[in-house]
């Protein structure tokens, strides 16, 4: 392991075998386990309106019982979907997966996908991106609005909650208003991890402002240099420490013909990382049953063999494995009132 910067690896388990066929339960399920068995930090399961498919959040709540260390992140849509549903979802994750969720944000720009929830043509891409920020701020005020210790469950008195530590959010966005406070308690990591592909432009402010991790996709390591740093200097902007955002290369690969396989895979995952390029590599396998096994393997294998890549689990979240620490309550007393 590299003491001062380690390295991130997270793989995608979507899409279903390409023969049209469904991926059995115990399918995906061992899949998730050899990932964790690789150590690997996260899990994505793509989602989207608009095609047939599994709901990601529902594959992975199922997976949570079944794996105790790797990170579980869905794609969740904040396009025609209501906020306050969205944050309740992913913070259920969070209990049912002891603290091991993240959410990768996605809007859903397309006319087709308005049109099956009977509503006008979608906005604007960069107009959803701006709703996602609005759904990303007030799900983590949310998650805030339950104390760590709300929850009492004083049997003798019959109280559940103590009231005085329950907050109204009152957000009013452009899109929407919440009053709140939300029906799950504060989840186990405080705010499950926020995940944006900041690939595309109109997704960048978003990710800068809010996300724990940044996806983006790179030819060389110098373009994914440079839009590392224009996250950073963003994230700063917005009064974050961009120290604290993960930027994560995101590489779609059919080992089988991918240019000298695993192994070249694995240098160029050391190189980019070690030359300050990216954190990380997020692995898009061609085919997940086929390929996230030799990721598995031996592209995390060869890294690890470098003193690279982790050869345990350190801590019990993905905050944890992310090396983010776990955000105070934001409605909490403080001080002298604390």
């Amino acid at each position: 392991m590299t003491g001062v910067r380690p390295l991130h690896l997270a793989a995608e388990l979507a899409p279903a075998p390409p023969d049209g066929g469904s991926r059995t339960v115990a399918g995906t399920v061992a899949l998730a386990r050899l990932a964790e068995d690789a150590g690997l930090d996260f899990l994505t399961h793509d989602d989207s309106f608009a095609r047939p498919g599994l709901d990601a959040l529902a594959v992975l709540a199922r997976i949570a019982p079944e794996t105790r260390s790797v990170g579980l992140v869905p794609t969740v849509t904040t396009t025609h979907t209501e906020p306050f549903h969205v944050q309740a979802a992913v913070a259920t994750l969070d209990w049912v997966s002891r603290g091991r969720a993240g959410w990768r944000i996605a809007v859903s720009p397309g006319a087709a996908e308005a049109r099956l929830f009977g509503r006008r043509p979608a906005p604007p891409t960069a107009a959803l991106w701006q709703e996602a920020g609005e759904t990303a701020e007030v799900s983590r005020r949310l998650w805030d609005s339950w104390e760590d210790d709300a929850e009492i469950r004083d049997v003798a008195t019959g109280r559940f909650v103590d009231r005085r530590k329950l907050h109204h959010v009152d957000f009013e966005g452009a899109a929407f208003s919440v009053k709140g406070p939300s029906i799950v308690p504060r989840p186990p990591q405080g705010n499950p991890v926020v995940v944006v592909d900041a690939t595309r432009p109109a997704a960048r402010e978003t990710a800068a402002r809010h996300a724990d991790v940044a996806l983006i996709r790179a030819s060389s390591p110098e373009e994914a240099a440079g839009l590392r740093a224009e996250l950073h200097r963003a994230a700063r902007a917005h009064g974050r420490d961009p120290g604290l955002l993960r930027v994560l290369l995101t590489l779609s690969a059919d080992l089988d013909a991918h240019p000298g396989g695993p192994a070249a895979l694995a240098g160029l995952a050391a190189d980019w990382h070690g030359g300050g390029a990216v954190d990380g590599l997020h692995f898009v396998p061609a085919v997940p049953g086929r390929d996230l096994p030799r990721f598995a393997a031996e592209v995390a294998g060869a890294l690890r063999a470098r003193g690279l890549f982790r050869t345990a689990y350190e801590g019990t979240t993905l905050r944890d494995r992310l090396g983010l620490p776990r955000p105070a309550s934001q409605y909490a007393p403080k001080g002298a009132d604390a």
